[in-house]
């Protein structure tokens, strides 16, 4: 099943400046904000995979958060789709965005399909009952994923690379036009995290989706992404594909001995042989 669709925009920052604002009592401002960057203008666009680096501590989650609306930009805007994030109603925003954050979900005793079926909450009407096209946009969703064969099990029996697969799912049964997924390989074994990021990056072409991932798998993200968004910590977001930024990328994470090849696209010990 592929979703029909007309020819989106993607993600857009304008000028965006994002951290924590400064705390206030009543009316008046009791400090300053924190920012941890500001001016940010890039753009992740259908059918690509945008990989978001960065060190510990410079500003992913955060700029995640106020890309998706649970966190107010401290200057400039978010457009998702020609849209100002800021402006569009919550209720509508879940019909074009799908996030899947760090944290693990307690699934209690739900079956894995009606884990995906959450999906479609932001679609249904008022009497939040699923027709037959929902079901079967949750059955496409389990299949494209590659968790049909999981759909009656128990989302509480599940490992943590088929969990964060049935998380996935349940992103896409919301039909978003962006997928933003906040370190989906933290609690995943090696080959569970080459297949989740190249399952993403498979999905964002083959479904015309803007899809922006966080990671720490830096060298598996440069070989599998499209484009890079990279944090250094200093306040910038540099952005370009994976070859252009492999420098800035060097600077960031350069620590002792370790050193970032721009040519490999990989990490080497200095002085080894």
């Amino acid at each position: 099943m592929s979703v029909d669709r007309t020819p989106g925009t993607g993600l857009a920052l304008r000028d965006l400046s994002i951290g924590y604002p400064a705390r206030r009592s009543g009316l008046r401002r009791t400090g300053t904000d924190r920012v941890l960057a500001e001016q940010l203008t890039a753009t992740a666009l259908p059918a690509r995979l945008t990989a978001l680096l960065g060190p510990n501590g410079s500003g992913k989650s955060t700029l995640l958060r106020t890309v998706c609306g649970l966190q107010p930009a401290l200057a400039g805007r978010t457009e998702i789709e020609g849209r100002d994030v800021a402006d569009t109603p919550p209720a509508r925003l879940a019909t074009s965005v799908a996030v899947v954050l760090t944290e693990r979900v307690d699934p209690g005793f739900l079956s894995v399909r009606e884990i995906v079926a959450l999906g479609r909450t932001p679609h249904l009407g008022v009497s939040a009952r699923m027709t037959a096209d929902d079901h079967a946009v949750v059955q496409w969703a389990l299949e494209v994923t590659g968790t049909a064969a999981l759909a009656g099990r128990l989302g509480g029996e599940l490992s943590d690379g088929q969990r964060q697969r049935v998380m996935t799912a349940r992103a896409l049964a919301q039909q978003p036009r962006l997928l933003i997924l906040d370190e989906p390989t933290s609690f995943l074994d090696v080959p569970s995290r080459v297949e989740l990021l190249d399952l993403l990056a498979r999905l964002a072409r083959e479904q015309d989706l803007a899809v922006l991932v966080s990671t720490h798998e830096l060298e598996l993200a440069l070989r599998l992404a499209d484009e890079v968004w990279l944090l250094p910590g200093d306040g910038r977001l540099v952005t370009g594909p994976p070859g252009l930024v492999a420098g800035e990328i060097g600077a960031a994470f350069d620590r002792g001995r370790l050193r970032f090849d721009a040519d490999s696209l990989q990490f080497t010990i200095a002085g080894d042989k």
